[in-house]
């Protein structure tokens, strides 16, 4: 597997999927090495190859070691981003490749604040473009992020492990609780929701608190709410059980794997429209849409009524499996296998594959 990005260095949510597709796919018996700029994460099961970088545009050049690394010794490659420049199956011993598309760069473009940054959003969704141009098998986490790619027609959903993310109804809070997991600014808008929260949710629910999973927001983020910065994986578990009401805001989301996490866990979802949210929400059946300036509302109209909650975390467990871990994989094992079905098999490697493998590039 490719990705830029992993748990280990960075907070995007296409490495922690990544991470969580390599895990899965090593515990069914497939030797799996990540290609990657961060470093292992602590406790992998599967290989890591790391991509050495400094400097500034590390992305790109990322994209570009990626054509300097040997990959003959795999049967598939499946890139989660940057391989843009990485040539066609079969030359210089490229196996079959696999693309997955976890949004639209250029979708984020129309959003994003800051001229470089769309400039740098921009470039990259050009070479989401090319990307699928050369890869045999693309594919998107949902069908709304076709519309910059619309010849792309497999759909395969992100998923979440069910088995770790769990309903735990005795760990709720004995108070109103709104969990957050995102970024206090740009597009998660986590700013916003904490000010709509202190103007909308407060004067009805004074005991009500916000706990905000993020790592850039300040130490006083406003009345009722706490900043809990980066957790671990069982402690970010443990909120999801601890809270009544779980809500992303976001501008954008490709797909969104928080809200299946917290639906996974029992928890209502509320979320702003974005492309994302009305996938795993399929459309509001099974979460809360509201625009942001309603969502105070919408949060403090939910934390009161005890049925409605009810209702909605039962429909979100269902979506949740769904959108499991479980069948991303089964998903991806069918495509493997389609694209391997007349190659002859690499020979395994044992447990020396899964070792981490570093300095390339």
């Amino acid at each position: 597997m490719v990705s830029y990005y992993l748990p280990s260095g960075s907070k995007i949510g296409v490495g922690y999927q990544v991470h969580e597709l390599a895990t899965e796919l090593t515990r069914r018996g497939h030797r799996v090495d990540v290609v990657s700029a961060c470093p292992p994460v602590d406790g992998a099961v599967y290989g890591h190859r790391h991509v050495r970088l400094g400097g500034r545009l590390r992305t790109f050049r990322f994209a570009w070691a990626l054509r300097r690394t040997d990959w003959s010794a795999y049967d598939v490659l499946h890139a989660h981003g940057d391989d843009y420049w990485l040539p066609r199956a079969g030359r210089r011993r490229t196996p079959p490749r696999v693309r997955t598309l976890h949004g639209s760069n250029l979708e984020e473009a129309l959003r994003i604040r800051g001229a470089w940054r769309r400039l740098r959003m921009l470039l990259l969704g050009l070479g989401e473009l090319s990307a699928t141009a050369v890869a045999d098998v693309s594919v998107v986490v949902s069908p709304r992020t076709r519309r910059w790619t619309p010849w792309v027609r497999r759909v395969v959903p992100n998923g979440v492990d069910t088995t770790r993310f769990r309903p735990a109804p005795e760990q709720r809070s004995a108070h109103p609780t709104v969990l957050f997991v995102g970024t206090w600014g740009n597009r998660k808008r986590g700013a916003e929701l904490a000010a709509r929260f202190a103007a909308d949710v407060l004067p009805r629910l004074p005991q009500a608190r916000l706990r905000m999973v993020c790592a850039d927001a300040p130490a006083d983020a406003g009345p009722g709410v706490d900043v809990l910065g980066r957790l671990s994986d069982a402690e970010l578990v443990a909120e999801y059980q601890r809270a009544w009401v779980f809500c992303l805001p976001s501008a954008y989301e490709g797909f969104g794997i928080p809200y299946v996490e917290a639906m996974a866990s029992g928890v209502p979802v509320v979320a702003t429209p974005n492309l994302g949210a009305r996938y795993v929400t399929d459309e509001g059946r099974c979460g809360l849409l509201a625009p942001l300036l309603a969502l105070g509302t919408a949060l403090a109209d939910l934390l009161a009524d005890a049925p409605r909650r009810a209702a909605l975390t039962e429909a979100g467990l269902a979506r949740a499996e769904e959108l499991s871990l479980a069948r991303a994989v089964d998903a991806y094992e069918r495509i493997y296998r389609d694209l391997t079905a007349d190659r002859p098999a690499v020979p395994s490697l044992g447990e020396a594959g899964r070792t981490p493998l570093t300095g390339i590039g």
